[in-house]
């Protein structure tokens, strides 16, 4: 019971803070609320005027009087109509621009978290945030708020005119108000229940389509068809019985709210029609009114608790978008040091990194990697050496020790301007859906079609890219699909090379390319490291060989540090070990 009131607090605080999201458009929301309010009035004039027409102007006859008010119902409905129209597209048009700048609020957010934030959260989460839980918060303005404010100022005026009509009719009606009132109160909150229940669904399924279809390849490797088909009809399933619970409540609903309605216009007229034989009771005007103030003070009642519900589904959606808003898992860009170019100089002293805890990827770390020079880094698996590059490239931040550019630390640097400075090439080359132009230049309108010419011309891709249908035009579909992998892997190097970079960082960039491709992604490494300080992280011997220092990591410590030929002749050296496990058959 403690819980309620915290929760409506909550809700209250949220409300306020999605309200204030309609600030830029003011204008367009005070027109929405003054067309609520008119359409109240607008809309019991009706109905008052034909029992006006029917007590003045039926029985005596007055057919001239009877046509004016006629037409002044036909203007009413004129005015009410438009109206309308203008208050559910100012409503909606509110809520469509209101909820475009959030997703845009959102993407950008994303956008600049750590990585961290990925390696914990389904993609498929994410994108459930910024469209189908965004797309709930416009039913906050289009169905929810401004509308539920013209229903009970509609209820209000139905009902203030009722009283003054006939009070005693009025009574009446409302004897059935109070189940009306129960019905609508289970009604909202069993549906708001199963509302969760299908925004939960709906959450699962995405985040598990997103990674089966992504994984897609690995699926029909293992044969695993099956066991996917039957976890995704289990989540389909329950997706399915959260929305059947969901009709089912209405299907109860809707049918109960028209069955009392009935009752109390069943009362009425059985009232009504003894008070009009009756002197001094009500007019036969007020009789044939009443049943449209019922349908007038029922139809929103009716609708009410659906309202509730969708603004309160709305509210939920809002609370989740705002959680990611509200991260503060971004990588702090303090640095005000934007340099045009960078020497290269890269300084390690006595760095400590963790991704968890105390659980320590590097430990104590220092080496120096002078301009215009190449390390490579070679070592088993999860011995920090990809660890190295991302927090060079500040994609996650360490916890102890010092790291310097050129003299400078590391924290110093405008992040945005330090990374236009580097260039990393990786061993799963991601592609976007476009042509091979839009991702060698990534969209930058810096960059100019006969940069990224001369660029492929210079790694040795301009020929194979020439060959595609289009040229520099053809589209690579969704992750490169259709091209090999050292096509993919010469456009990123393409890629590279076209921002110009001081430092570059090579994460196993060859290791998944064929015996046939080798020569001329060996060619493009040599281009893309010409004059640039380099980070290689390889198995080619090739590339090994020619470092000017090579770093033997282990459990995230240094065990061996210096050139091939030095590290080669270490007798019981762990580099030489590697050497002849993994390089010198190659190299036979």
């Amino acid at each position: 019971m403690a819980e309620k009131p915290e929760q409506k607090k909550f809700d209250l605080e949220t409300l306020l803070r999605v309200l204030k999201l309609a600030l830029p458009y003011k204008k367009v929301a005070a027109l929405a609320l003054l067309l609520a309010v008119l359409l109240a009035p607008l809309a019991i004039a009706r109905p008052r005027l034909i029992q006006k027409m029917i007590d003045d102007y039926v029985f005596v006859g007055d057919v001239e009087g009877l046509t004016f008010w006629a037409f002044v119902i036909a203007g009413l409905l004129i005015v009410e109509a438009i109206c309308r129209y203008a208050f559910i597209y100012s409503s909606n048009w509110l809520g469509q621009s209101i909820i475009r700048d959030l997703r845009v609020r959102v993407f950008k957010h994303i956008n600049s978290l750590k990585l961290s934030y990925f390696d914990k959260t389904p993609i498929g989460t994410s994108t459930t945030r910024t469209i189908s839980d965004i797309q709930s918060i416009n039913s906050v303005f289009a169905e929810g708020i401004i509308t539920i404010l013209a229903d009970l100022l509609s209820i209000i005026a139905v009902l203030a005119i009722m009283i003054t009509t006939s009070w005693k009719l009025t009574l009446i009606c409302l004897t059935t108000m109070p189940f009306l009132m129960l019905a609508s109160y289970i009604f909202k909150e069993a549906v708001k229940k199963s509302y969760q229940q299908v925004r939960t669904q709906i959450q699962k399924m995405n985040a598990f389509l997103q990674e089966r279809i992504t994984g897609m390849r690995i699926v029909q490797f293992f044969n695993a068809e099956k066991q996917e088909r039957e976890s995704f009809a289990e989540i389909n399933a329950g997706l399915r019985k959260a929305n059947i619970n969901a009709i089912l409540y209405y299907a109860i609903f809707f049918p109960t709210v028209d069955l009392i309605a009935a009752a109390s216009l069943a009362l009425m007229v059985w009232w009504g029609a003894q008070d009009v034989a009756r002197a001094g009771g009500v007019t036969l005007g007020a009789l044939v009114a009443f049943p449209i103030y019922i349908n007038m003070l029922f139809r929103p009642i009716r609708v009410l608790a659906d309202k509730f519900n969708t603004l309160q589904m709305g509210l939920v959606a809002a609370e989740r978008v705002f959680a990611v808003i509200d991260r503060t898992d971004q990588i702090e860009n303090n640095g005000t040091i934007a340099p045009k170019r960078l020497k290269g100089e890269i300084n390690f002293k006595d760095v400590w990194f963790s991704y968890v805890g105390n659980d320590w990827i590097l430990k104590d770390l220092s080496f120096e990697l002078k301009e215009n020079e190449t390390l490579a880094i070679v070592g088993s698996t999860g011995s920090g050496k990809t660890t190295i590059t991302n927090i060079i490239n500040r994609f996650y931040e360490y916890q102890k020790g010092d790291i310097s550019i050129d003299g400078v630390p590391l924290r110093d640097y405008d992040m945005y301007a330090l990374r236009s400075r580097m260039a990393m090439v990786l061993q799963d080359v991601f592609l976007f859906t476009g042509s091979v132009f839009d991702n060698i230049s990534l969209r930058d309108p810096e960059i100019t079609h006969d940069q990224v010419i001369s660029a492929a011309k210079m790694i040795g891709a301009h020929e194979f890219i020439e060959k595609l249908p289009g040229g520099y035009d053809y589209d690579v579909q969704e992750r490169g699909a259709t091209l090999s992998m050292g096509q993919r892997q010469l456009i990123s190097f393409v890629r590279a090379l076209v921002f110009d970079p001081d430092i570059l960082i090579l994460d196993e960039a060859t290791s998944s390319v064929d015996p046939e491709t080798e020569g001329v992604i060996q060619h493009a490494i040599e281009k893309l490291m010409d004059a640039r300080t380099s980070i290689v992280i390889a198995h080619r011997l090739s590339t090994i060989r020619n470092a000017n220092n090579i770093m033997v990591l282990e459990k995230g410590e240094i065990k061996e540090f210096g050139p091939h030929d030095e590290l080669v002749e270490l007798d019981n050296g762990r580099y030489r070990e590697l050497y002849e496990m993994q390089f010198l058959e190659m190299s036979e």
